[in-house]
């Protein structure tokens, strides 16, 4: 069914495909991503938002050299924007050239694939090559576009009752993304292999810094993987990701501060917190943060 581009015999494997495209992984996750590729099953990644499940998919993707196709979930999306729908305006302009025509004689013609529009979920399953399929944020869409989710992935197929059922060629190697918003069907959940990424340790976090920003040393690394893991433990209204670690690290750099003081900290906390009241919780309380 599947025909990998590049064969994974291992999570250690993985671990090295990944880390060649940027990605630190443990060994949980390269375990879970191997089975997943060993056993033609989904994943559902759950965590909160900015610790790296999209970047965990484009990663794959880019190891195993798969085109990435990704399905951006949001409140309303519907069939039309995930799976395909017909272009009218084409299928309009070929009704009004062919106005003497008998309609059985035009609807074979209209409803061909000329006029098909392809949206990513039949994208991926189109695909005559291997394709990471990302469908990120499913959390996001409601209880019935989520069956239509669960429908495609049990069988990756489509019936377009004018064209008939379309079966993938190459089954796609499949990553979905939840922020746990809201609980998942447990169908859905049942079909998928189930990953959980949390905050990385500090020894982590200090290694994806590294990993990430060109010329920052280790022990201004250490210092900030230090101090996010503090804030963190802050009751804030929205922890700070690895993402805005990240950005902080980068902002450090392009401002030349070499060692972090109290003062640098507290000038530049709205880089990695989004809100003004975490902002002043943490400068109140800077200096517990600091020796975490």
């Amino acid at each position: 069914m599947r025909a990998a581009i590049m064969s994974l015999d291992g999570p250690d494997a993985v671990i090295r495909a990944l880390a060649s495209q940027g990605y630190l992984a443990d060994d949980r996750i390269a375990q879970v991503v191997f089975l997943a590729d060993r056993l033609d099953k989904p994943v559902l990644v759950e965590g909160p938002a900015g610790v790296g499940k999209t970047e965990l998919a484009k990663a794959f993707a880019a190891a195993t050299g798969r085109r990435l196709i990704r399905l951006q979930c949001y409140e309303g999306l519907d069939e039309s924007k995930a799976l395909y729908e017909w272009n009218y305006r084409k299928q309009l302009l070929r009704l009004q050239a062919d106005q003497g025509r008998k309609w059985v004689d035009l609807e074979g013609d209209i409803f061909a694939e000329d006029f098909l529009l392809t949206r990513p979920l039949l994208e991926a399953i189109r695909s005559e090559q291997p394709v990471v399929l990302l469908i990120d944020e499913v959390d996001r869409v409601e209880v019935e576009t989520e069956a239509l989710l669960l429908e495609v992935l049990s069988d990756f197929q489509v019936s377009i009752p004018e064209l008939g059922t379309i079966v993938a060629t190459s089954q796609p190697a499949v990553f979905l993304t939840s922020n746990n918003t809201r609980e998942l069907s447990e169908a859905l959940k049942r079909r998928c292999l189930f990953l959980h990424i949390g905050y990385p340790s500090i020894e982590r976090e200090t290694q994806i810094l590294l990993g990430r920003v060109p010329d920052l040393d280790g022990i201004l690394a250490d210092r900030i993987a230090r101090l996010v893991a503090g804030i963190r433990a802050q009751p804030v209204r929205k922890p700070p990701s690895v993402s805005e670690s990240v950005d902080w690290a980068r902002t450090l750099i392009a401002l030349g501060v070499g060692a972090l003081d109290d003062q640098t900290v507290a000038d530049t906390l709205h880089v990695l917190l989004k809100y003004q009241t975490d902002i002043e919780r943490v400068r109140d309380g800077l200096g517990d943060a600091a020796a975490q």
